[in-house]
């Protein structure tokens, strides 16, 4: 753990309680990856590595908890930061279809100009990090292109559906930027398409066509889930980013 890092999150937000600025930091370290999924958190551990004390080291992860993170496991002691397998992403994904595709086809109906030209910018943003392997800028326009469109959606139940399985969501999206940024992976077959699947969903929003921008959210769902199943040198393609030691 970075404790400069935490740092200038205190010199950014100077009236911030300590415990939201150590879960933030946590928060962006789990999705980043740099702390593993399966990883054991040890506040006393961390705590010494930032420089803080304990409790709000403790309330950070706790607040991590509520909102799926972090999880207790039975048997065993301690938290846990979330895990990640194929199976259970296959399970989310296809919530996710249902939620997005749907939210898609509400936006060419609901989606303000305003909104469909952030949408379009971060469309082609992200389609340049894709082709420049850029994992900083795919990170600051994937999430938020498909937030954007649940926000814009119209509908308040998609909403709390979507930000119930955003924690998990955000993770498995981030060890698909991290197979995107690989080298070596131009013999996926997905790869070449990954790159237009915001611009196809946003040009079909701009077009005022539900049926199409629903089907384009479908296709790009289903091309992401059979990129990172293309993408791992195992059964289990989320082998690198797994915390082994237990």
């Amino acid at each position: 753990m970075d404790k400069y890092q935490l740092q200038r999150y205190m010199e950014a937000e100077p009236g911030a309680k300590l415990k939201d600025l150590v879960m933030k930091l946590l928060y962006d370290e789990i999705v980043s990856l740099h702390i593993l999924p399966g990883t054991k958190l040890n506040v006393n551990q961390l705590a010494a590595s930032l420089g803080v004390s304990r409790t709000p080291v403790a309330e950070a992860v706790a607040g991590l908890a509520d909102i799926g993170f972090v999880v207790t496991r039975p048997g065993q002691s301690g938290s846990f930061v979330l895990d990640l397998n194929m199976v259970d992403m296959i399970h989310l994904y296809h919530v996710r279809n249902a939620i997005e595709s749907e939210a898609a086809a509400l936006c060419a109906y609901e989606a303000s100009d305003t909104t469909v030209r952030e949408l379009t910018m971060l469309a082609e943003a992200f389609k340049t990090s894709v082709e420049g392997r850029d994992i900083r800028g795919m990170r600051e326009t994937d999430m938020p292109f498909h937030r954007l469109i649940i926000r814009a959606c119209g509908n308040p139940y998609l909403v709390r559906s979507y930000e119930a399985i955003v924690p998990k969501l955000t993770m498995y999206q981030a060890s698909m930027i991290e197979f995107v940024g690989q080298q070596g992976n131009e013999s996926n077959p997905w790869l070449s398409s990954v790159k237009y699947n915001h611009v196809s969903v946003v040009s079909a929003i701009r077009m005022r066509q539900p049926e199409l921008a629903r089907q384009s959210m479908a296709d790009h769902i289903r091309t992401s889930l059979s990129f990172t199943s293309l993408s791992g040198e195992s059964a289990d393609p989320f082998h690198p980013f797994r915390k082994t030691e237990r």
